[in-house]
């Protein structure tokens, strides 16, 4: 009888032990203060390389971050083709975020990669916490990165070369990591908007402006006031256009407050 009553002890406190690291780990899941994801998305003739110091310095505040790499550059140069178009480039970036399951992230776009997040809102809005415009594009339905350039667009024509733009600072004797011309689809391409519940997906525009130089000077100054008339928060960051590479330490602080 007394072995009985030892092992009915035994047995009952290991259920409550079990039952306890169950409820740990179930409270674990549902920590309301676990920080974001974050999804990185590159500008025009880069690749996800471009921004390894900020994914790293990022992890070290314990985010998750995901740096999607577009088709034909960076590290997919190797497929890159003259049809590949601004839709390409929001699949992958869709596709990537459904096929790792994320949720409620931070999606942030720099430059032409302002183009990729909004439509990548308009596919999955239900998926993102916030959009972050990095010295990006913001477009309307029907706009291209070409037209949202306009007036000042002059020096794009002049870097096109066939179904590709190829600035004069991209040789093909670089070793990589380096960047590789852009198909010029990406940039004609209009982007299509149909789902409302996108547009109201939470935004904030960060401009980055070199020091001493006029904000209002600045070649993206005219988005940021668009995303101004929205309502959106519009931070300035000190740094030229490439922030990830002149000013990395500044940009992620900023990246770590926004909620």
């Amino acid at each position: 009888m007394k072995t009985r009553h030892t092992i009915f002890r035994t047995a009952f406190l290991f259920l409550l032990l079990a039952t306890a690291n169950i409820s740990s780990a179930q409270t674990a899941k549902r920590d309301p203060v676990a920080k974001p994801t974050i999804v990185i998305v590159h500008g025009a003739w880069g690749g996800s390389w471009a921004f390894r110091r900020v994914d790293a310095l990022l992890r070290e505040k314990g985010f998750n971050v995901y740096r999607p790499q577009l088709t034909g550059l960076g590290e997919r140069v190797h497929l890159s083709r003259p049809d590949i178009g601004l839709s390409t480039h929001i699949d992958d970036v869709v596709n990537m975020i459904l096929f790792e399951d994320l949720h409620d992230i931070i999606l942030v776009g720099h430059s032409y990669g302002g183009m990729v997040i909004t439509g990548v809102a308009d596919r999955v809005p239900d998926r993102i916490r916030r959009l972050v415009y990095l010295d990006a594009f913001v477009p309307n339905d029907g706009e291209s990165a070409i037209s949202l350039v306009g007036s000042h667009g002059d020096w794009l024509k002049n870097m096109t070369k066939g179904d590709y733009i190829v600035p004069a600072w991209v040789k093909p004797d670089q070793p990589p990591p380096k960047d590789v011309p852009q198909p010029l689809k990406t940039f004609t391409d209009t982007i299509v908007l149909k789902n409302k519940t996108g547009l109201k997906v939470p935004a904030t525009y960060i401009l980055t402006v070199e020091a001493g130089k006029e904000p209002k000077n600045d070649d993206f100054w005219p988005q940021a006031q668009r995303a101004k008339e929205r309502g959106w928060p519009v931070l300035q960051l000190t740094a030229d256009h490439n922030a990830q590479w002149s000013a990395p330490e500044a940009l992620v602080e900023m990246l770590a407050g926004i909620r």
